[in-house]
């Protein structure tokens, strides 16, 4: 059952994959612009957010949770690094506040589904609103835009003449740990115990509410790191930084082949996700797309990233069903 399953996840990541090729290779020959070393380092440099997050993200759905907060406790992050330089403190002070910030949101939605019971929809629903609220009162519709250089051309610049930019560096080493950890450990195996059927995998002896804590620390940490990213990258803190950033994340990843219900899926999935996502995005506005149209293509990729992988199992399904009644007639 299990390598079935993962035979399932293994197929719509080739699919998702493929299409992401195909998407690539008709911007490049049929989008003017879309090839030039600028435009692919604004493409990398956008999606960047919503791939950092998608990271943990991933992890949690895998474990059948979810957190809508993280855009808001990026929004919050960003409004409390502009905040205190406006006090005159140093970045290098700063980015480790808002970084424990942005743990102590995640510990908290942890605690209040794992100690407490809560649907983790529920509380991060509310935790979404309530952290943007702190966001507004801290900073007002204040915007804060010198920062200090250095910082700006890292989270901005490229190397060199190439498409890469700086901060696509560290988020190849994130990555890399994150597919150790998912698809290479025992904690990760777990997660996919856990999504499967919470209740036999408490039974096999996995700290299941350990585990979901831990997600969701990790997850309140990476969606600060984003913000910290986010207000750097476009050189301005606000406090309405990253909104609705929750659904490009949530939609990418499913669109990798998560699935909601958890248990299944890979993160090499999630991450085609993402950029398939921002390619699309990318070559909107191109095109000058407006940005209300490009929520409404955002919105039917999520729709079709839940029914995608749900048709290919139920295809699957019945392909096996034929195949036994065949080999019991034969």
């Amino acid at each position: 059952m299990a390598d079935s399953a993962l035979t399932r996840a293994v197929r719509w990541d080739t699919v998702v994959g493929a299409l992401l090729i195909v998407v690539l290779l008709l911007s490049f020959t049929t989008v003017d612009g879309f090839g030039n070393a600028l435009n692919l380092s604004f493409l990398i440099g956008n999606t960047l957010p919503i791939a950092l997050i998608a990271l943990p993200m991933t992890m949690l759905v895998v474990s059948g949770e979810i957190d809508l907060s993280v855009a808001s406790t990026a929004g919050l992050s960003g409004a409390v690094m502009g905040a205190l330089w406006n006090q005159g403190m140093t970045i290098e002070t700063i980015i480790p506040i808002c970084l424990l910030l942005g743990v102590v949101c995640g510990l908290i939605n942890g605690l209040l589904v794992t100690r407490l019971g809560l649907p983790s929809l529920a509380v991060t629903i509310g935790t979404l609103a309530a952290y943007r609220g702190i966001a507004q009162i801290v900073l007002g519709s204040d915007a804060v835009t010198d920062f200090p250089t250095q910082y700006l051309d890292f989270a901005a610049g490229r190397l060199g003449d190439t498409f890469i930019p700086y901060a696509f560096l560290p988020f190849l080493v994130l990555l890399a740990i994150a597919v150790v950890a998912l698809h290479a450990t025992p904690f990760g195996r777990s997660l996919f115990a856990v999504g499967a059927n919470e209740e036999a995998a408490r039974f096999a002896g996995i700290r299941v509410k350990r585990q979901k804590l831990i997600l969701f620390t990790v997850t309140g940490l990476m969606a600060s790191l984003t913000g910290i990213f986010w207000a750097l990258h476009y050189a301005s803190a606000r406090y309405d930084n990253a909104t609705g950033l929750e659904l490009s994340v949530v939609a990418a990843v499913l669109l990798g082949g998560i699935d909601f219900d958890g248990g299944k899926g890979t993160l090499g999935g999630a991450i085609a996700g993402v950029f398939l996502l921002g390619a699309l995005q990318n070559v909107m506005s191109l095109q000058d797309v407006s940005a209300q149209s490009q929520i409404v293509v955002t919105g039917v990729l999520l729709v079709l990233s839940v029914l995608g992988p749900r048709v290919a199992r139920q295809v699957s399904v019945a392909r096996a069903g034929r195949r036994a009644a065949r080999s019991s007639t034969g």
